[in-house]
């Protein structure tokens, strides 16, 4: 204990305490605190939530799971906002957090699969099974024509360099699970994916 601290008088009160002890603090009119400092704009976006069912959920985004409100009125999704009770995000949400209710009702999204061929300047929509049977074919045909046994200096590595995944931001992390368990099945050793940005 310095001298400092030896010779203050643990009776008085701690320098908060003496603020909070002045008149004005009580009055939170004069200060600007409570029910003073809400805005119209404040009391507008209270009542855009007001009616609304509030279901805690969890952003799939990434590995950090932070706490979500998803707001919904009828069953239709109207909100996604991060959820203030969680430990994790306090309330806060990353962009891809933020944004997640366009992965439902964001207007431009695409719903169908495009298709342009070699050479071809114009897209064509295809059904999702012709769709995922041709890349099927693809992976299957450069896997066998370009799988290793041996590398150059005769180790055994059986792999394929012919083809890599890149995951998208929009995967989550089941997703990611069993992405990177197909691949590493098939051989390829590029596999990564942007959940962390």
């Amino acid at each position: 204990m310095t001298g400092k601290q030896a010779g203050r008088d643990s009776s008085r009160p701690r320098a908060f305490e003496r603020i909070r002890q002045l008149p004005l603090i009580g009055r939170t009119a004069d200060w600007g605190l409570g029910p003073a400092a809400v805005s119209r704009n404040t009391k507008r976006a209270g009542a855009r939530i007001a009616g609304l069912r509030a279901t805690e959920s969890v952003c799939p985004y990434c590995a950090v799971g932070c706490g979500q409100l998803v707001y919904t009125r009828g069953g239709e999704l109207v909100d996604i906002e991060g959820n203030p009770r969680s430990p994790i995000n306090q309330g806060t949400l990353c962009p891809k957090g933020q944004a997640s209710r366009q992965l439902i009702q964001q207007p431009a999204r695409l719903t169908k699969v495009l298709y342009r061929a070699p050479h071809a300047t114009e897209w064509q929509e295809l059904e999702l099974e012709r769709a995922m049977d041709m890349i099927a074919e693809r992976v299957i045909a450069a896997r066998e024509e370009h799988w290793q046994e041996a590398n150059s200096e005769g180790w055994r590595v059986d792999r394929t360099l012919a083809f890599a995944h890149l995951g998208g931001a929009t995967l989550d992390n089941e997703e990611n699970y069993l992405i990177k368990k197909l691949f590493t099945a098939l051989g390829a050793v590029q596999i990564e994916n942007q959940a962390r940005i």
